[in-house]
C-alpha cells in the first residue's frame, strides 16, 4: 500500500527529528561541562519543577537526602541487572565508591541539566503528537503506525534510562548505552520521514556494488560513534580521578587510537562513494554533505589530539557524527526504494 500523508505531517516529522538532534547536542553539552549531576533527582530537579538558582533555597542536608535517594534507586537497578544475568555489572555498581557522593550545588550545572531535560521533554511530546496524528489520520498504514509507536516507547525508555544514568552517578557504560538508543531513535525517525514521503520520495537507481559500499559506510559511522562514546568513557574515568584536561590524551587507552585510525577507513570509503557518485552522475547530492561532515569530524578530532580536547569541540564532534548518520539513513532509504538497477 502506497503511503500518502499531508505536507503538514511530513513537516512535523522533520521538526521532530530536529528536536531529537537537539536532545543529543544538549546531552553532549551537559556531559562536556560535567553537568550530568546538576539535578540529582528525576524527573524533577531538587524536588522542583523549576530548579533553584541558589543553595540557600535548599535544605542544609540536601546532600545526604539526595545521596540516599540515588543509592536506593541504583540498588533497584543493580537488582534488575542481576536478574537478567549481568551479575558482574550489578556488583560493580553496588561497590562503586562514587555512588554515595553528592556534589555541591552549582547553579550553572543545574540549569545546563535542566535545559537538557526540557529539550528532551519537547522532543518526547513531539514524538507523542506524531503518534496521535498517525492514529487519527494514518492508522491504516500499519508500518508507519508501528514505527511511530516504537519511537515513543524508545523515547520513554530513554527518559527512564536517563534517570538511571543520574541515579548511578554517571556510570560510564550507562551513558554509552544511552547514546546507542539515541542513535536507534534517529534511525527510526528518519525511516518514518521516508515512509511519510510516499510516492514523493526521490528514487535513486544505483549498482549493487554502490549500495553495498554505502551500507558498509553507514555501519562504519555507527561503529565510530559507539567507539567515540567508549573513548568518552575513558575521559569520564579520568575526570573522576581529578586528572587535568591537558593530560587526557597522554593517558588514553587503545579505544582512542582505534577510533582515530578507524576514521581514515570511514573517510576513504566515503571518498570512493563520492567519486562513484560523481563519475556515474548518480545524483546523490547528499554525498557532498556526507564528505563535509566527515571533514568536520576530522578537524575536531585533530583538535582533540593536539589542542587538549577543547570543550567546545566535543558537542560539535558528536552532533556532526549524529547528523552524518541521519543523512546516511535517509539516502539508504532512497537506494532501497529503487525497483531496478540501471547503473553498472
Amino acid at each position: 500500500m502506497e503511503i500518502s500523508t499531508s505536507k503538514g505531517y511530513r513537516r512535523f516529522a522533520w521538526i521532530t527529528l530536529v528536536l531529537i538532534f537537539l536532545v543529543i547536542i544538549a546531552g553532549s553539552v551537559v556531559r562536556t561541562t560535567g553537568s550530568g549531576m546538576g539535578c540529582p533527582d528525576w524527573p524533577k530537579c531538587f524536588g522542583k519543577i523549576i530548579p533553584p538558582t541558589c543553595a540557600c533555597e535548599l535544605p542544609d542536608n540536601y546532600k545526604e537526602h539526595y545521596g540516599e535517594y540515588r543509592v536506593k534507586k541504583a540498588e533497584r537497578f543493580a537488582n534488575l541487572l542481576e536478574s537478567i544475568g549481568f551479575e558482574e555489572e550489578a556488583e560493580a555498581l553496588r561497590n562503586d565508591p562514587n555512588l554515595s557522593k553528592e556534589e555541591d550545588f552549582n547553579a550553572t550545572k543545574t540549569w545546563f541539566e535542566y535545559v537538557n531535560r526540557l529539550v528532551g521533554f519537547l522532543a518526547g511530546n513531539a514524538v507523542l503528537i506524531l503518534l496521535i496524528w498517525t492514529i487519527i489520520r494514518y492508522r491504516k498504514y500499519r508500518k508507519l503506525l508501528f514505527l511511530t509507536f516504537l519511537n515513543l516507547v524508545l523515547m520513554g525508555f530513554e527518559a527512564w534510562f536517563g534517570s538511571i544514568v543520574v541515579a548511578t552517578n554517571l556510570v560510564p557504560w550507562t551513558i554509552t548505552l544511552h547514546m546507542f538508543f539515541a542513535l536507534v531513535i534517529v534511525g527510526i525517525q528518519v525511516r518514518i520521514i521516508l515512509l511519510a514521503k510516499g510516492d514523493t520520495l526521490k528514487i535513486i537507481d544505483v549498482s549493487k556494488t554502490f549500495k553495498r559500499l554505502f551500507v558498509a559506510a553507514l555501519i562504519l559511522t555507527f561503529i565510530q560513534i559507539i567507539m567515540g562514546s567508549q573513548v568518552r568513557q575513558e575521559v569520564d574515568f579520568m575526570v573522576k580521578e581529578g586528572m587535568d584536561r591537558a593530560m587526557w590524551i597522554d593517558n588514553m587507552l587503545g579505544d582512542f587510537y582505534f577510533h582515530r585510525s578507524f576514521s581514515w577507513a570511514l573517510l576513504i570509503l566515503n571518498g570512493v562513494l563520492w567519486y562513484m557518485n560523481y563519475l556515474k552522475n548518480t545524483g546523490i547530492k547528499a554525498m557532498n554533505w556526507i564528505i563535509g561532515l566527515i571533514l568536520i569530524e576530522f578537524i575536531t578530532g585533530i583538535l582533540f589530539s593536539y589542542a587538549g580536547m577543547p570543550a567546545f569541540g566535543q558537542p560539535v564532534h558528536l552532533l556532526s557524527a549524529s547528523v552524518l548518520l541521519g543523512i546516511q539513513f535517509y539516502v539508504l532509504g532512497q537506494l532501497q526504494a529503487k525497483t531496478t538497477s540501471t547503473i553498472e
